[in-house]
């Protein structure tokens, strides 16, 4: 396990923009692909729910491949995304899941404590709210203490599931490992995060003034601000493996998901 530098946070975007560059095309399509699966199967009934939250280890690992394979000089095809789904490692990568969503649920419970219940009606309810409603709900207090409470599940998860799959950990150890390997190096973290939010930040700003300058509406900059929010988006997923590669020894060259025990 490597100690970094607080720059390294800003490092790890600018490598995730470098992954992106060699293949934006079959990144794209894996996450509409992946979108479009989620979309999928949350119309299942009440599964529908948890089910994208159960498959989210399983499908950062295959974001994860993804990465590394283009690093190597790889093609990326479509048919990556299944191949979590026969890793040796699924049954723990779902173990890893459930982990997920007791997690979420705990966090956002833990809002009640300050706002009354209301972030949990909101995420819970099948009825729709009323936005009228919301500035006097204590929701944005509810939401801010329900994402500090889950903070250190995330610390946890976050290099979890390459741990499980590639270093054939054990759901407990990997989870263990995780959380201590970013405690170590919060300060990449910390400008990692903030480094996020200031890009979205500045990209809002940006595309506002050049929408008020050249007259167009608020339905113009929903049309631009959309595809560059997806691409930035699968930027964000590409920049999760330097974080992972700069902490931990990836798999050698030429190793798939469903190689290895």
């Amino acid at each position: 396990m490597n100690s970094l530098s607080a720059m390294s946070g800003w490092l790890w975007i600018k490598r995730g923009f470098q992954i992106f560059r060699k293949q934006p095309a079959e990144m794209l399509t894996l996450f509409f692909i992946y979108m479009f699966f989620n979309m999928g199967i949350g119309l299942i009934p009440f599964i529908g729910q948890f089910l994208p939250l159960l498959l989210v280890p399983v499908f950062a690992l295959n974001f994860m491949q993804a990465c590394r394979q283009i690093e190597v000089g790889e093609r990326v095809y479509p048919s990556l995304l299944l191949s979590g789904f026969r890793s040796p490692a699924l049954p723990n990568l779902l173990k890893l899941g459930v982990l997920y969503i007791i997690a979420a649920a705990l966090a956002i419970a833990a809002s009640s404590l300050l706002d009354g219940g209301v972030f949990w009606n909101v995420v819970t309810s099948i009825e729709p709210v009323d936005p009228k409603t919301l500035p006097e709900s204590g929701l944005l207090l509810g939401m801010t203490f329900s994402a500090l409470a889950y903070l250190p599940a995330l610390m946890a998860f976050w290099y979890a599931a390459p741990l499980i799959a590639w270093h054939n950990m054990s759901v407990s150890k990997a989870v263990f490992y995780s959380f201590f390997a970013v405690w170590r190096t919060a300060k990449s973290f910390l400008v990692y995060g903030l480094a996020w939010f200031s890009i979205s930040v500045l990209l809002s700003i940006v595309l506002s003034l050049i929408v008020a300058i050249t007259g167009g509406s608020g339905a113009t900059l929903m049309i631009i601000l959309m595809p560059l929010s997806i691409a930035m988006t699968v930027v964000m997923y590409c920049s999760f493996y330097p974080t992972y590669t700069d902490v931990f020894v990836p798999p050698e060259k030429g190793t798939h998901i469903e190689e290895l025990a």
